[in-house]
């Protein structure tokens, strides 16, 4: 491999926003400081769209106290895009990175992004214009290949974890049947993160579906009543991606008009259709008096305070090592691998090509799900609880031993 060019490199954040993707952006701007190599440090306005347009902020003037509120903040800090380049894209790109001597890319997203930066290295390639193209892992579904967990996901699990304690503390005082609808197009994991805050035997959510177990409607319905003859209550966790027993997302059959993104996605998280349609029919089949259902939405991407810490700091690892990387490699991603759990819990970080991550996307492994397709085991519960950073307590005083 020749000697790392001195140029400029740009970042861009690509794909939906989440709590630590600017941890990631502040450690690339940190690590590209240390080295000689690259000149100056951009920020692509809105991903590819920003370089395609030539629209850039210059993240090497920006202070060592700005760079760590800007860390602490959720969201994309430097704007979003679903835009999904092909090669004539690319190379409008290309034009502007020869014209600003460009030859560092680092791209923090999805399968999605790193597919871009796959594309864009190969455009170089052709070009005869060499640039190093790295991809640094961000996803609250946490379903990219290769990594042990993506940076993002642990704050979003943080999120829906809290998020279900203080639901089943509501449905507690004032019980009935209550359904939350969480993220998850494909991968339950974020749905599935809805059980690591609970403490008690009884507490919810008692129900968890995910994507990749279909179910009927029949036996949705026949867990809830099980549920409520049991405990007289009921929380619900459930994917906006869930299968009917055919296959097909029931989200997708209440659509009407289903509204598709760049990327060819139907639109699953900006309604409350599915939640509604399943508080209907729960309370017309059960006659239950109290049903209520919540959409979660963005909300779960950029809930302000409620980092992890350990997902912060991975994130921010990552973005730092993706330019150690550059420094050596033409191109590559980012990826984790666990060295130790529980109380000892560890990662390591490792490269992987581009092609090994680009466009490709995993599933929740079966031991995560149990037998009845309507639960999450402890396999999960190992798995996804040290990413949180540790989550709060809580006690409820009415099921105390009566005087």
């Amino acid at each position: 491999m020749a000697d790392a060019p001195k140029a400029n490199a740009v970042v861009g954040q690509s794909g939906g926003p989440t709590g630590v993707i600017n941890a990631s952006l502040v450690g690339i701007i940190e690590e590209a400081k240390k080295h000689p190599q690259i000149e100056n440090i951009y920020g692509a306005v809105h991903a590819v769209a920003g370089m395609a347009k030539n629209e850039f902020v210059d993240l090497g003037k920006l202070s060592a106290e700005t760079l760590e509120a800007v860390a602490a903040s959720p969201s994309s800090a430097i704007g979003t895009s679903r835009d999904k380049p092909d090669k004539e894209y690319c190379a409008r790109i290309m034009e502007v990175f020869k014209k600003r001597n460009i030859r560092y890319f680092f791209y923090i997203g999805g399968n999605d992004s790193a597919n871009t930066a796959y594309i864009l290295n190969m455009v170089a390639d052709e070009v005869n214009f060499d640039i190093r193209s790295f991809h640094i892992p961000k996803t609250v579904d946490n379903d990219l290949l290769v990594t042990d967990h993506c940076p993002g996901f642990g704050t979003a699990a943080k999120f829906e974890a809290c998020a279900l304690m203080g639901d089943d503390l509501d449905n507690r005082a004032l019980p009935g049947v209550k359904i939350d609808v969480i993220m998850g197009r494909h991968a339950g994991f974020l749905t599935a993160s809805s059980v690591l805050g609970k403490q008690r035997d009884d507490d919810g959510p008692h129900l968890v579906y995910v994507p990749e177990r279909p179910v009927s409607m029949d036996k949705f319905i026949g867990d809830i009543e099980g549920v409520l003859k049991k405990i007289g209550r009921c929380v619900v966790a459930v994917s906006e991606g869930i299968c009917d027993s055919d296959g097909e997302t029931w989200a997708k059959k209440l659509a009407e008009q289903a509204e598709v993104d760049a990327h060819g996605n139907i639109q699953l998280s900006g309604t409350g259709a599915l939640a509604d349609f399943l508080a209907g029919e729960v309370k017309s089949k059960l006659k239950v008096k109290r049903v209520r259902a919540d959409t979660f939405g963005y909300l779960q991407r950029s809930f302000a305070g409620l980092q992890s810490a350990v997902d912060v700091q991975e994130a921010r690892w990552c973005g730092r090592q993706a330019v150690q990387y550059a420094m050596e490699h033409d191109n590559g991603s980012v990826a984790m691998k666990r060295t130790g759990d529980g109380d000892n819990y560890k990662v390591e970080l490792f490269r992987t090509e581009l092609k090994n991550v680009a466009e490709k996307t995993k599933s929740m492994p079966d031991e995560y799900i149990n037998a009845e397709g309507n639960g999450i085991t402890e396999a999960f519960v190992k798995y996804a609880m040290p990413l949180t950073g540790g989550l709060p307590k809580t006690v409820y005083l009415a099921n105390y031993p009566k005087i």
